[in-house]
């Protein structure tokens, strides 16, 4: 009996953790560099390296403010560095805006959240990311 308790354990584990996935969104990432401050959502007031700047779509007029998110690093965006990805996950705060149109991602993230994903020298990469 506990062989068969074990298997739905594990099977009820797979099934959340596919639910999980399934619901991540894709977008791309940038990355910009200090200084952090001013910030949209906290003016002056440091947040620390692990942060980011959500597109129009995702500040949707501040709401996003504080707002922490999971991001991975998925591919290349370009040819210029083929493997990019680190294959580490980043959680990163919301702390401004990336205004369009020279917002050229879904979220810019901190440069240190960015090295921590992927290579930099690729500048921009695709992301899978959840709240």
């Amino acid at each position: 009996m506990e062989a068969a308790a074990m298997k739905v354990v594990s099977l009820a584990v797979s099934l959340v953790l596919i639910l999980t996935y399934a619901h991540a969104d894709t977008g791309t990432a940038t990355f910009y560099t200090p200084p952090y401050v001013p910030s949209a959502c906290f003016g002056l007031e440091e947040q620390g390296t692990m942060i980011a700047a959500a597109s129009e779509g995702i500040y949707n007029n501040g709401a996003s403010c504080g707002r922490m998110y999971r991001v991975t690093c998925t591919g290349p965006t370009n040819l210029g560095v083929p493997q990019p990805c680190t294959g580490n996950t980043v959680t990163v705060k919301v702390v401004d805006l990336c205004p369009s149109p020279g917002c050229q991602a879904t979220i810019d993230l901190s440069q240190e959240a960015f090295s921590s994903i992927a290579n930099p020298d690729a500048g921009k990469i695709n992301i899978e990311f959840t709240e």
